[in-house]
């Protein structure tokens, strides 16, 4: 496919992007290697901004010989700064980098402020409303400001928020907690059906938001359990600027991960994916690898026994962390541990985030360029049918 020929666009800033935006995943799953790929195509790729000292050797060593809270702070931020710039020569001046940041972070104002500085194009963040973003970017009025949400009330309050302070999203994630990966945006898995969270309502109530308080309609950009070009081409249709997939790309040949990685997610079947309470007091859906049976079995007794205790990171990664702050009803265990072991490949301790639905690209491992062309064909006028 010769991705000039998609038509159907959106504007981010005065950047016209391709309508497939490729989401964040942490701990470094989308990294330099990924968001750059996607960015070179003409598209919007996502830096992940969570713990990213662990792809760089060098940062990891100082931080085991100065194992201080404040000083593993500093190497994350270095690490964004290298990460940002490594995107950048990669895409060539293509598509744009955006950085995701979640709300839900303790360094949050820290990571947001370095991406603009490090010249990322675009912040996205989640997990959480954003009301302090414009606040936090004021200095970068040419930095795109992205929330994700995930029904149209949320929406409708950060618009109200923002719009005090005279700036609005330059674009908008509408996730879908049925199927997204990762921390979902609700706080009882029994609303996930709730028709508020169905994507096309979602759209339909959204714009209905834009016009309630007066102002010209914004990016909408859908994510959760997209998988072949006919969804891609109905969403569109409803009303959405894009689409977003995570899983998806990070099974790619530049996927930032371990191949271990790749291959837990490739070789998931439904019946293998599971949703529970993660320790950032969100559910969150993942893969059923050994550590994740073992927690769920034994997670009761441990919320039994839950009490504070000092983060055994060092760096409290989390403003609010269940197991750090002793909170019963969230998850118990160390989820910054258990992601990096999933970066590297470790099957048996890693917790391997991954959406509900089948991926794009069955079990193959292919590139990028493979995996956006197969889910724009439906938008390309002189490419191949695709298969449904």
């Amino acid at each position: 496919m010769v991705f000039d020929e998609v038509t159907q666009r959106f504007l981010l800033k005065n950047k016209s992007l391709l309508p497939v935006v490729q989401g964040g995943m942490g701990i470094g799953i989308s990294a330099h290697r990924l968001a750059g790929a996607v960015a070179k195509l003409g598209a919007l790729g996502t830096i992940s901004s969570v713990d990213l000292r662990r792809h760089h050797p060098d940062l990891m060593q100082s931080c085991s010989e100065q194992p201080t809270k404040s000083h593993i702070n500093a190497c994350n931020l270095i690490a964004l700064d290298r990460e940002i710039k490594a995107a950048k020569t990669i895409a060539q001046g293509q598509g744009a980098i955006a950085v995701n940041i979640m709300k839900a972070v303790s360094a949050y104002p820290d990571f947001v402020r370095q991406s603009c500085e490090s010249g990322a194009d675009a912040i996205v963040v989640g997990a959480g409303l954003p009301l302090d973003l414009p606040d936090l970017a004021a200095d970068y009025p040419d930095v795109a400001l992205i929330p994700i949400l995930s029904d149209a009330r949320g929406t409708q309050l950060v618009l109200r928020k923002w719009m005090r302070k005279n700036r609005l999203p330059d674009a908008i994630v509408l996730e879908n907690p049925k199927f997204a990966a990762g921390h979902l945006g609700l706080a009882d898995t029994k609303d996930m059906d709730k028709p508020n969270y169905q994507s096309i309502q979602v759209l339909e109530q959204t714009q209905e938001v834009f016009e309630k308080l007066g102002i010209a309609p914004i990016p909408l950009i859908v994510a959760g359990g997209i998988h072949q070009p006919k969804q891609v081409q109905a969403l569109l249709d409803a009303g959405a600027s894009a689409v977003q997939l995570g899983s998806a790309f990070a099974v790619t040949c530049e996927g930032d991960a371990h191949d271990n990685f790749k291959k837990v997610l490739v070789e998931a079947e439904p019946e293998d994916i599971v949703t529970f309470m993660s320790v950032a007091g969100l559910p969150a859906r993942a893969v059923r690898t050994p550590w994740l049976e073992a927690y769920l079995h034994k997670e009761k007794k441990l919320q039994e026994v839950a009490k504070a205790r000092d983060c055994s990171e060092g760096f409290d990664c989390l403003a609010f962390c269940g197991l750090r702050d002793g909170v019963a009803k969230s998850g118990q265990f160390c989820i910054d541990r258990q992601l990096a072991y999933a970066l590297a490949g470790d099957i048996a301790r890693g917790l391997f985030f991954r959406g509900s639905e089948i991926l794009p690209l069955g079990k193959a491992i292919a590139p990028v360029k493979e995996l956006m062309a197969y889910l724009l064909s439906a938008l390309s006028p002189t490419a191949p049918a695709a298969a449904s």
